[in-house]
């Protein structure tokens, strides 16, 4: 019979130990750089969306701006007392009363 071969292990080394000890503290640090720098690029594009967003309702409410302008002026022209007498006599036929068709009321 052959001599066994040496089946024990042999205990690591301090050397090997503090190796696998490193290489779980580079992974830890390197999941915690990829982690900020995933809700860094979150919190910009959130950002981003947000100004567009204020942009997008700054042009809105300057468009709402010039319609309100618009739609006063309009409203001005149509409440205008020439407009309004001109529309009485022409279409509607109504004249400005004599004074002896006049009657006052106490």
């Amino acid at each position: 019979m052959a001599p066994r071969p040496n089946t024990k292990k042999r205990a690591a080394t301090p050397k090997q130990r503090s190796g696998k000890n490193m290489t779980g503290v580079w992974v830890l640090i390197l999941a915690l750089f990829m982690g900020e720098l995933l809700f860094y690029t979150w919190c910009r594009v959130k950002c981003v969306e947000a100004g567009i967003a204020i942009s997008a309702e700054h042009r809105k409410a300057e468009e709402l701006n010039t319609l309100r302008n618009s739609l006063k002026i309009e409203l001005a022209r149509l409440k205008a007392p020439e407009r309004i007498s001109y529309i009485a006599r022409n279409r509607l036929g109504l004249d400005m009363p004599e004074p002896s068709k006049t009657i006052l009321v106490p």
